[in-house]
């Protein structure tokens, strides 16, 4: 479907995870994601390619600071190992160029046991709860927490989230060779507040498309674009 669909339209994707994540999940050992879409968006545009090209990018550590980086891990490593949750495993903060993620149960979980905590996440509010103590005692910062996925939250600085991506675009028109996009339709499912793509679908930039599911978003993408 995606080479039908870039047939008609430049076709992007952003997410919150790093590029090896990203080629993990839509690339193949032998074919790199970045040949798959016109645009790829891995860390919400932090890290960006056009083409296969590498864009400008932007570093989490350089605006935080080593000091209150640290300050913020050890806050969430000693509230996590006090945390009563069925199961842990490991890998409970992932530092990433343009944010960290944070999941307690640990992203090593398996994925049956990402299935159970998510469960068992919606039920007793542990990553809501958890960012509401972040937001708290941090407040001076300037960080933005967002809830995305079954297992973890993602922390970065405000304005850093998904429409960051879209800077971009913007920037690409104003080449000599650019293009501008004036028609811009995003498709994700964590779309009510405090997800993680609530911001880029309210955004007046952006036509949001809220989607259940893989399947459901094959199933709006070919009605929208008459493939």
């Amino acid at each position: 479907m995606l080479a039908d669909l870039r047939q008609k339209v430049a076709v992007g994707y952003v997410g919150g995870s790093d590029f090896v994540k990203q080629q993990e999940q839509l690339g193949t050992a032998s074919l790199s994601v970045t040949t798959r879409f016109d645009f790829c968006f891995p860390e919400n545009g932090l890290t960006a390619y056009k083409l296969g090209a590498l864009l400008p990018s932007q570093s989490f550590i350089n605006w935080i600071g080593e000091d209150r980086y640290k300050e913020l891990v050890k806050f969430i490593l000693h509230y996590i190992a006090d945390l009563d949750i069925p199961i842990k495993r490991g890998t409970f903060v992932e530092f990433r160029n343009g944010m960290i993620n944070v999941s307690p149960i640990g992203r090593n979980a398996s994925t049956e046991e990402r299935n159970e905590y998510q469960k068992y996440d919606l039920e007793h509010k542990i990553r809501e709860t958890f960012v509401n103590v972040l937001r708290e005692k941090f407040a001076d910062i300037g960080l933005t927490y967002s809830i995305g996925g079954q297992i973890s939250f993602d922390i970065f600085p405000t304005g850093w989230d998904k429409t960051y991506c879209l800077q971009h675009l913007e920037a690409d028109a104003k080449k000599p060779d650019g293009v501008e996009y004036t028609t811009i339709h995003f498709f994700g499912d964590k779309t009510y507040k405090g997800g993680n793509d609530y911001e880029i679908y309210e955004d007046p930039r952006t036509i949001g498309h809220s989607v259940t599911d893989p399947d459901d978003c094959f199933k709006q993408v070919k009605a929208l674009f008459d493939l």
